[in-house]
């Protein structure tokens, strides 16, 4: 998938993200602009702006006389959902989606209870609309479709909980809902009690009862797991 909107340098950050994430470049190695810009056929302007966003990942360290120095796995942002797409598209993948997964056991369920204590009368009719949604296109392997609901679904439990820490992970979530569909480590139609899930978690924000809110999104995030035991372990 190319980098959206951003021209030349996205091009250049569509080959040489992945290929740092997925450790063709490890960690120290030092990549030369000059040598970087006539690779990829490009300007050195172009090729500093790449480097640029390559450095507000925590991808890279540029520094003068010395080059582009690629940084160890522990100091990368891990949270970008650029980085995590990258990574998703790698060799990696299982891990990768195993920790996006165990992340989201342990974040989405609070998130939910919050969700049924906050969220706003708007918010529980677009939860609702989203699970139906979901239901909608959840037969006749159209998982483009489901995955669109999916997403928004999610992202409404998070906002919704009135935590905004919480909020902000709702780009990690979507990578990882997106990866799973793209990179098929789905059914080819999604499982219908974890869609049945979702219908009841919207049920239970809208009646405000945290507890069975909580206790069904964690079943849904225990499923997503076991689905991963299938399908990429």
């Amino acid at each position: 998938m190319s980098t959206p909107g951003r021209g030349l340098h996205g091009r250049v950050l569509d080959t040489l993200g992945p290929a740092i994430t997925a450790g063709e470049y490890p960690a120290g190695s030092v990549l030369r602009t000059d040598e970087l810009a006539q690779r990829f056929e490009v300007s050195r302007s172009v090729m500093r702006e790449a480097v640029r966003v390559l450095e507000s990942m925590h991808l890279v360290e540029s520094r003068r006389r010395v080059g582009v120095t690629v940084l160890p796995e522990c100091e990368w942002n891990v949270y970008d959902p650029q980085v995590i797409r990258w990574r998703l598209a790698g060799s990696e993948r299982p891990r990768q989606l195993r920790s996006l997964t165990v992340l989201r056991s342990a974040v989405e369920p609070v998130a939910a209870g919050l969700a049924a204590r906050h969220a706003t009368a708007e918010q529980c009719a677009e939860l609702t609309e989203c699970a139906l949604g979901m239901v909608a296109n959840s037969r006749g392997h159209r998982l483009e479709e489901y995955l669109f609901h999916d997403v928004a679904f999610h992202r409404v439990i998070l906002t919704a909980s009135g935590n905004e820490m919480f909020a902000r992970l709702g780009g990690v979530v979507a990578e990882v809902l997106a990866g799973r569909t793209h990179h098929d480590v789905m059914f080819e139609d999604p499982d219908p009690a974890a869609v049945t899930l979702h219908v009841q978690v919207a049920e239970a924000v809208r009646a405000r009862d945290a507890e069975r809110a909580e206790r069904l999104t964690r079943e849904i995030t225990e499923g997503a797991l076991q689905e991963l035991d299938i399908l990429a372990p």
